[in-house]
C-alpha cells in the first residue's frame, strides 16, 4: 500500500509539473489537489504522526483555495498553510537543540525579505504576509536544527517556494512559468519533510512517546 500511494504521488507529481511546463491549466488543476492526499496517505501507512498528516492536509487546503483567483482565496490559502506549520512546529518541537548561527541565518532571510517586499505589496496584504513569513521561518528553523538534514531541507524549500509566490503577489520581476518553480520547490519540500520526519523517528523513536500519535507501518 506505501508503494502504491507513492507511486500515485510521484505520477501525480509529474503530470502537474508537467503541465505547467506545458501551459495546460486544465491538467494543473486536476492534478494539483491530488499531491497532498496521497503523501498524506503514504505517510499515515508509513506510521507517521497525525501532526505530520494533519500539516499535509492543510497543505491541501492551501493548494485548493490557491487555485483560485480572488485576494479573499489568496488569504484564507495562506491560513490554511499557517495552519499547516503550526502542525509542523508542534511536531518538531520535541527534538534537537538551538542553533544559534541557523536561527541567525533565517532570521536575516526573514528580516531581508520582509522589508523587500513590503512597499511593493498590498497594503491589506503586508501584516498578514509579514505574520505568515515569521510562521514559516520558525518553522523551517526549527525543521533544520531538530529534524535533521531532509527535514531542514524541505523547510528551506518551502520557504523558497513561498518567497517565489509572495514576489508574485508584489509584481516583481519572474522566472519563465513561475508557478513550475513555485509547484517544484513546494513538492519537493512536503516530500522532503514527510521522508526526513519518517527516518528521524524511525532512526531515534523514543521521543515519539511524546506525542502519543505514531501507529505502527502497515507491510
Amino acid at each position: 500500500m506505501k508503494r502504491l500511494l507513492l507511486a500515485a504521488f510521484a505520477l501525480a507529481a509529474l503530470v502537474d509539473l508537467g503541465c505547467l511546463a506545458a501551459g495546460f491549466d486544465p491538467g494543473h488543476l486536476v492534478a494539483k489537489p491530488l499531491l497532498m492526499p496521497l503523501l498524506a496517505g503514504y505517510a499515515a501507512v508509513s506510521g507517521a504522526p497525525r501532526l505530520l498528516v494533519a500539516a499535509l492536509l492543510c497543505g491541501w487546503g492551501g493548494d485548493v483555495l490557491l487555485l483560485f483567483d480572488a485576494e479573499s482565496a489568496f488569504l484564507a490559502g495562506m491560513g490554511s498553510f499557517a495552519a499547516g506549520h503550526v502542525c509542523y512546529l508542534l511536531l518538531f518541537r520535541a527534538r534537537g537543540r538551538h542553533q544559534p548561527f541557523l536561527l541567525a541565518v533565517y532570521s536575516v532571510a526573514l528580516t531581508t525579505t520582509v522589508a523587500a517586499l513590503w512597499p511593493h505589496l498590498p497594503a491589506d496584504l503586508r501584516v498578514p504576509v509579514a505574520g505568515y513569513s515569521l510562521l514559516l521561518t520558525a518553522m523551517a528553523y526549527r525543521a533544520g536544527s531538530r529534524f535533521g538534514l531532509l527535514t531542514g531541507l524541505g523547510g528551506a524549500l518551502f520557504m523558497l517556494s513561498d518567497t517565489l509566490i509572495a514576489t508574485g503577489v508584489a509584481e516583481w520581476a519572474q522566472p519563465p512559468r513561475p508557478d513550475l518553480w513555485i509547484m517544484l520547490t513546494y513538492i519537493a519540500a512536503q516530500f522532503l519533510l514527510v521522508t526526513g520526519t519518517l527516518r528521524t523517528l524511525e532512526a531515534r523513536p523514543y521521543p515519539a512517546a511524546t506525542y502519543g500519535e505514531v501507529r505502527p507501518a502497515s507491510p
